[in-house]
């Protein structure tokens, strides 16, 4: 493999010449620059369109020993500087964000598919509030306290980070990864999703006009299977942050089990929303079909099974149905559109396999699934499937697309039972007409975050995000975030806490 120092290249989308970044086609990020590799690289195909955005590189295991001497030397720098100074490195890189927030959300849609409206807020708004409420816990962190024994309790960072992030969201992934890592003093090596890696390489842009130190932050693309292995065989990380798929999280696991490396995983889910019989039916389905449909379902908290007393099945079914239809689907560019494209030709494909299922198995599609209006992109109308038995495939499994499946309950208890009835627990949501109802309820529910009514996420995002069961180990976001990325030492008289137990007395 053939490596060279290369500078920048094309500019990856519109905007003007004063405010965009530029990035070299098939180059890799590490130690402070961009780096070349041979070969053709491989093709960023805009699912809108389906047309080539960009080449990427496609890295072999070759690099790996290179990015991890540069991450363990950015590590050895890094975790000296002062927290004061971490800190002020992430309001830097926020600040630098929304400076080429444009183009960033741009770049964002023409890979993922998200109307450029929801790129604004989840792929420039909600990360810059990621990385400035993360700067914030870092100055008030508990980085070196006495405890009740009178020994220091000291949080270090804990080393080198692999993190592997997926495509669906893909800047604010990452850096629900890379924010605290860098807080806590980690150095961080990001694989990025294969077919979304276009935000990463930017991601390493900003970084490096942020000030942040070379080997701190390093950016390699390739195929999961082949890159993403190497580095995770590599024994040259001392955390493994993985957001994805179950069967890639558990072998993720196994493999840093065997090695005794710290993992957090987040893998998904299966999210109820459980609609009481006091709760204003037509808000409760309305906003859930809204909140399951965000960035076309592929969500991984999406409230994708629709929960309502039984007697009223139908008529949540003929609510969901109309507003699934009210969806402007069409060009992710446009302002008017709210959903865009799937990713992929693939996953359209597992959605409408899903749905053929279900039929097939007597359940009833009430709406959507319809691919054949558009001759190019991954277009579908979005669907709402009922009179599913609570067992089927549709049921139990993660469909990742824009489907919400309606379930009558017999009674709350019942209600209850179905909304636990998953080997997933990453989220869910309870609507009541009395909040302290809706709460109690939450409280029974077996899922890492539970919102009730409908409520958005606070304007910091700093509630802890993770799952119960299997959908995964560890939480992001605020200080149960920064927790993953430190160890904690007790120091055993310490003389200087001995001192200050003096000056006390």
């Amino acid at each position: 493999m053939v490596v060279r120092a290369c500078s920048a290249g094309a500019p990856m989308s519109a905007g003007t010449a004063t405010t965009q970044l530029v990035i070299p086609e098939r180059a890799v990020f590490y130690g402070g620059r961009f780096y070349e590799l041979d070969g053709p690289g491989t093709a960023v195909v805009n699912p809108a369109n389906e047309r080539e955005i960009a080449r990427v590189a496609d890295a072999s295991p070759e690099i790996v020993d290179a990015v991890v001497t540069s991450a363990r030397a950015g590590f050895e720098l890094w975790s000296r500087v002062p927290v004061a100074e971490r800190a002020e490195a992430l309001d830097r890189l926020a600040a630098t964000m929304e400076r080429h927030g444009d183009q960033l959300a741009r770049i964002a849609t023409s890979e993922v598919g998200t109307p450029i409206r929801d790129s604004r807020a989840g792929q420039v708004n909600l990360p810059v509030r990621v990385l400035r409420s993360t700067a914030d816990i870092t100055r008030d962190y508990p980085w070196d306290v006495r405890d009740a024994a009178g020994s220091s309790i000291v949080r270090e960072p804990a080393g080198v980070v692999l993190a592997i992030t997926p495509w669906n969201f893909p800047v604010h992934q990452i850096i629900t990864k890379v924010a605290p890592a860098l807080a806590a003093g980690c150095s961080v090596i990001l694989k990025p999703a294969e077919i979304t890696p276009l935000t990463a390489l930017f991601i390493a842009a900003l970084c490096d006009e942020a000030g942040i130190p070379p080997g701190v932050v390093n950016v390699v693309t390739g195929r999961g299977s082949v890159l993403g292995e190497a580095f995770l065989q590599s024994g040259g990380y001392d955390v493994v942050s993985f957001t994805g798929s179950l069967p890639v999280g558990r072998h993720i696991g196994a493999v840093a089990g065997n090695d005794i490396v710290r993992a957090t995983l987040e893998l998904g889910g299966k999210s109820p929303a459980l609609v009481l019989p006091d709760a204003d039916l037509k808000t409760a389905v309305a906003t859930t079909v809204r909140n399951c449909f965000v960035n076309a379902g592929q969500k991984c908290n999406a409230p994708t099974r629709l929960l309502v007393p039984r007697e009223r099945a139908d008529e949540a079914a003929d609510i969901a149905a109309a507003v699934a239809d009210s969806y402007e689907i069409g060009d992710p560019m446009d302002e008017k559109t709210t959903m865009g494209p799937m990713v992929s030709n693939a996953q359209r494909d597992i959605v409408t396999d899903f749905l053929t299922d279900a039929a097939a198995a007597g359940a009833r599609v009430v709406t959507g699934g319809d691919r054949s209006r558009w001759d190019r992109g991954y277009f579908i109308t979005p669907a709402i499937v009922t009179d599913a038995e609570r067992d089927s495939r549709i049921a139990v499994e993660e469909v990742f697309g824009p489907v919400l499946t309606v379930f009558g309950y017999d009674g709350e208890a019942d209600g209850i039972r179905l909304a636990n009835d998953t080997q997933f627990g990453l989220s869910a949501e309870v609507w009541s007409g009395d909040p302290a109802r809706a709460a109690a309820t939450a409280r029974l529910i077996r899922a890492g975050q539970v919102r009730i009514n409908g409520v958005r996420t606070p304007h910091l995002p700093v509630s802890p995000f993770g799952g119960y069961k299997r959908s995964g180990l560890g939480r992001e976001l605020g200080e149960f975030g920064l927790d993953e990325f430190v160890e904690v030492k007790a120091v055993l008289g310490d003389p200087v806490v001995e001192a200050a137990n003096g000056q006390d007395r």
